[in-house]
């Protein structure tokens, strides 16, 4: 009988001793010869503003064998050449096997690099297969000369806004005037509160101007301009020195938009780099509108779905989502790009607290990547973090308080005081951030 158990014991046992032999032959190993083999489609470009949806750079790579069946998330790092790659433009493509540039993308990435208009430099390419949280696979280097073009505009001066109504009479910043296309006769589109207002150069009081009279006309150290609160448009003629002030602002209106078709509109900001307009919007499924100072006026849609505008035209259908608005209201023109995040600030030290609604970044329009800020913001003594959509599902801090962010990372601590933020995605994964 005690033989007996036994055998049933060994035949039992037994094919669990095999399947555990049978799951250590199945350890997977890394293979130590894979590599990633980087092709670029030209290693010399010229860019063409004229051409800024041409493809410029084509750049292609073939699966390695890893030894087994991975995953990998592959990523496109730019840099300049012989840098080392710790503050390269970097692109996720995902499982993808290329990344194709247009010349406006690659032209960005290369201003962005510190490349000077019309002049020839050289770049270091290189791709990474992300296996997981350990292990990597890096390519070699391939190197590009690329030639790249300014394609921002220049519209700044030395002349701004400077008041209680707008920045606390210089706590911050002046609110900039920017050229016209008449020479000597500026303009510029604010946000102010009730108080007094005048302009100033180089935000410096060796040069200012207020109205002694309020009529219109300028005088050199005149007295504080009144204004109750509202968003003007301000043009400022140096030749006769004279000035006019009225109502303005552009807004997205409609059923699509936060606050559907009675309004208030949501606002468009003058992006001066572009001498476009721009809003940073939560969409739903719905239909939408431009109108100017929150009436019916004056407003435009698109009757051909076009991507042209037409005064009193046909609503513009929208799909639910978070977009960047451009509208062009000389050329009558608008953009609509969908983006995945709207970035803001939230905790203790803002203006909100830790509940929200959060404090919204915007895009820095004079940069082609991804950096965001967030001017003139009031602090209290307290901390912050940056989260994505009002979400804690994506949240920054700063652990260490190096300037790197991390996340989920320890929240910032914060002194009273009015500050601008500004915060770079350009590797997404190590943003930075400044705070002055």
């Amino acid at each position: 009988m005690k033989n007996l158990t036994y055998k049933i014991f060994m035949l039992l046992v037994a094919p669990m001793l095999f399947i555990g032999c049978s799951n250590d032959d199945d350890v997977v190993t890394l293979n130590s010869s894979a590599s990633v083999d980087v092709t670029l489609s030209t290693s010399s470009v010229v860019l063409d503003p004229a051409t800024p949806d041409l493809e410029a750079l084509y750049i292609s790579w073939a699966q390695p064998n890893f030894g087994y069946d991975a995953a990998p998330v592959y990523k496109v790092l730019i840099d300049n050449a012989g840098g080392d790659f710790s503050s390269a433009i970097t692109i996720t493509v995902g499982s993808a096997l290329e990344l194709s540039l247009t010349t406006s993308q690659l032209n960005g990435h290369l201003l962005n690099l510190g490349f000077e208009q019309d002049v020839p430099g050289d770049v270091d390419i290189r791709v990474i297969a992300a296996l997981g949280n350990y292990n990597s696979i890096v390519s070699n280097i391939s190197k590009l000369n690329a030639t790249a073009y300014e394609d921002k505009l220049d519209l700044s001066t030395t002349w701004g806004v400077v008041g209680s109504a707008a920045n606390d009479w210089g706590a911050t910043p002046d609110l900039p005037f920017y050229t016209t296309d008449q020479a000597g006769v500026l303009v510029a589109y604010v946000n102010l509160i009730d108080g007094e207002i005048k302009f100033r150069e180089n935000n410096a009081w060796d040069l200012n101007y207020g109205d002694d009279g309020a009529d219109g006309t300028l005088d050199e150290g005149g007295a504080n301009i009144a204004v109750t609160a509202g968003s003007y448009k301000i043009v400022m003629d140096l030749n006769n020195l004279t000035y006019t002030m009225e109502s303005f602002t552009w807004g997205l209106v409609g059923d699509a938009t936060p606050n559907g078709w009675d309004g208030p509109d949501a606002q468009l900001t003058y992006d001066p780099y572009s001498d476009q307009w721009r809003a940073i919007v939560e969409l739903t499924d719905g239909e939408m509108k431009f109108r100017l100072n929150n009436d019916w006026g004056t407003n435009y849609g698109d009757d051909g779905a076009d991507g042209t505008l037409e005064n009193g035209g046909a609503n513009i259908a929208v799909s639910a989502g978070i977009y960047i608005v451009t509208a062009n209201f000389e050329d009558l023109t608008y953009t609509m790009e969908e983006i995945q995040y709207i970035w803001g600030a939230v905790g203790s030290a803002t203006p909100n607290g830790w509940d929200g609604p959060d404090v919204q970044f915007t895009r820095d329009w004079s940069t082609n990547d991804e950096v965001w800020i967030l001017n003139g913001v009031t602090l209290v003594d307290g901390e912050w973090k940056i989260r994505a959509n009002n979400d804690w599902g994506l949240n920054f801090g700063d652990t260490g308080l190096d300037g790197v962010m991390e996340n989920g990372g320890d929240n910032i601590p914060a002194t009273a005081g009015t500050y601008n933020i500004s915060v770079s995605f350009v590797n997404p994964d190590a943003p930075t951030y400044t705070i002055e």
